[in-house]
């Protein structure tokens, strides 16, 4: 479903439903990546306040809406910096598709930091925030023991991301033993997925990929993002930061290193210049496809350098 496909009518009758009696007073397009359309509301309330919220509209599948409602729900529960959830609409009486609305958060995206090892830092300290819920705190969750990357189909990469030799170092190898306890993971946390305020982390959004397993399987992820997008200061802070607040056994980073490279592989696509470029729009000049390519060649060389080095011990 296109934003363009929702009326104004269909978008009032949403804001009635959050706030009986209120009245809409405008509606503005938030960019919700691939996963959710979002569409911002700013409500005048029936008692004369004025309240903001965002309604998305996610694609994965129908069920996507509910399953993203209950995770919020139980993280906003739990005290984590992620939006409450207001409202969930699957009846399809209003708009043909499920739908959720949550608070709107203050906060903006901030792919340019003015500390990059403070950004580092707090990014780190609010993923091991995360990794501190045990499965018991927030009930069934899908879960993963093994990359996941494996289970897809090989897709177009460009060819200095190395796709295939990624897919067939990892096919080599086997599966680290799981050695830490099952954590919620958030599944995709990134600075894309991070909002800011006068230079503080306010709130984790996009919370569709939550399931339960290893939390170095959402460290590594989050790792090469820092690094690549905030530069080594941030990736060397992060790294310190997660390590001092979590005392897990860390000895199978270097599998979920890789498998974070593969997927991000699969996500550039064969168009590293595309994928960069998504960031002049922030005034990140600076992120090319060259700069990816050597920020994602070094990060690759440690973990392939610290599996050569454990496979000998």
């Amino acid at each position: 479903m296109e934003a363009q496909s929702i009326t104004a009518a269909q978008l009032a009758q949403v804001a009635q439903a959050l706030a009986p009696g209120g009245r809409l007073l405008r509606t503005w397009p938030l960019a919700g990546g691939s996963s959710a359309m979002m569409i911002g509301l700013e409500i005048a309330q029936a008692g004369g306040s004025v309240r903001k919220a965002v309604m998305r509209l996610p694609s994965a599948h129908p069920h996507a809406a509910a399953a993203e409602h209950r995770i919020l729900q139980l993280v906003h529960k739990l005290g984590l910096a992620a939006p409450a959830p207001l409202l969930l609409d699957e009846s399809r009486s209003i708009i043909s598709a499920p739908y959720l609305v949550i608070e709107h958060i203050d906060g903006q995206l901030d792919f340019a930091p003015a500390d990059h090892a403070s950004a580092g830092a707090q990014m780190a300290a609010q993923l091991a925030a995360i990794h501190r819920i045990a499965p018991l705190d927030i009930g069934q969750l899908p879960s993963s023991t093994s990359c996941p990357e494996l289970a897809r189909p090989p897709s177009p990469t460009a060819p200095e991301l190395r796709a295939e030799q990624l897919r067939a170092r990892l096919s080599a190898v086997a599966v680290p033993p799981t050695r830490n306890q099952p954590a919620l993971l958030h599944g995709d946390y990134w600075p894309g997925n991070v909002l800011w305020r006068d230079g503080t982390l306010v709130a984790v959004v996009d919370w569709e990929d939550a399931k339960c397993g290893d939390p170095l399987s959402d460290l590594a992820i989050s790792r090469l993002d820092v690094l690549w997008i905030y530069g080594r200061t941030a990736f060397a802070a992060f790294n310190t930061c997660y390590c001092t607040l979590m005392s897990i056994d860390y000895s199978a980073l270097p599998y979920w290193d890789l498998c974070a490279a593969l997927r991000i592989a699969r996500l550039a696509g064969a168009d590293l210049a595309a994928w960069a470029g998504f960031f002049a729009r922030f005034g990140r000049h600076d992120i090319t496809a060259q700069s990816f390519c050597a920020d994602f060649a070094w990060f690759v060389a440690q973990a392939e350098a610290q599996l050569d080095t454990s496979s000998k011990e």
